[in-house]
């Protein structure tokens, strides 16, 4: 169940309203490096951790709830920085086609279809897309994927902080990218609790429950290199021990590989594949 309290997380002010700058505000909104993706990502992921990881579904409906209300500070912002934006276009409509044409560089949906309010779209116009959505039901493999998304939106909101002048937009930016710092640790954090006390990486490789038995052991931890001088070279990646602790890296030349011939039966005649 969820409650709505009719305040801000944040404040929202917006000296000078900036008709672009709404725009450029809808990739955090809608966009794979916005707010919806990680409010939905987190949620989903929450409504698959059984009883058992309680404490991770806790953790993780918290913060896709306080997701939320970064989607609804950030439509505010949209909406602030759009007032007065029709009368603006009016006049340089009058005064120039080309203008006419770029309607002032805002997205005309955000007048046509929404009054001047925020979209569920990103800042092309796009709606939002639930692909986007990281939900695997394996913890680990999750946390990693909130790593990213929250690395993707602090950099997104660090751009848009360098885009802006006006001090209250400035201001909220610098909220959400101080909480995104935090998003990135707490999963981080959650990623090494997977793991044994004294081994915060025992959740390695993803998932860890594979038969090691099945997998080649030649393959399993041996870099490939694809250049065509298959020439070995010295790397954190291909020597020394694994991140995982389970084995030493190793250099393995795709030249070396004995490969196989590729093989392809011939098509289905229904598929009308083939010339007569």
């Amino acid at each position: 169940m969820f409650y709505h309290d009719d305040k801000l997380q944040y404040p929202v002010e917006v000296e000078e309203p900036d008709p672009l700058f709404a725009k450029m505000l809808q990739e955090a909104i809608g966009g794979v490096e916005g707010e919806m993706r990680v409010c939905l990502q987190y949620m989903f992921q929450a409504f698959g951790v059984p009883d058992e990881h309680e404490e991770y579904r806790k953790l993780l409906m918290e913060t896709a709830v306080e997701e939320i209300g970064h989607i609804e500070m950030l439509a505010t912002a949209v909406a602030k920085n759009l007032e007065g934006a029709p009368t603006e276009l009016r006049d340089q409509m009058s005064q120039d086609g080309a203008v006419n044409a770029a309607m002032s560089g805002m997205m005309p949906r955000q007048y046509l279809s929404s009054g001047l309010n925020a979209m569920p779209v990103d800042a092309n116009g796009a709606p939002f897309n639930a692909s986007y959505v990281v939900a695997s039901g394996n913890l680990a493999a999750d946390m990693y994927a909130n790593v990213m998304a929250e690395s993707t939106g602090r950099l997104l909101a660090a751009r848009l902080w360098e885009m802006t002048d006006d001090p209250g937009m400035k201001d909220m930016l610098s909220y959400l990218v101080a909480r995104d710092a935090m998003h990135q640790n707490q999963w981080l954090e959650a990623l090494h609790s997977l793991g044994d006390a004294d081994d915060p990486f025992d959740h390695l490789p993803v998932p860890n429950t594979f038969p090691e038995e099945e997998m080649p052991d030649e393959f399993d931890y041996s870099f490939m290199s694809t250049t065509r001088d298959g020439e070995e070279y010295e790397a954190p990646w291909t020597q020394g021990p694994s991140v995982d602790g389970n084995e030493e890296f190793s250099f393995l030349s795709e030249l070396d590989l004995e490969g196989a011939e590729r093989s392809i039966s011939k098509a289905d005649p229904n598929t009308h594949n083939e010339t007569k």
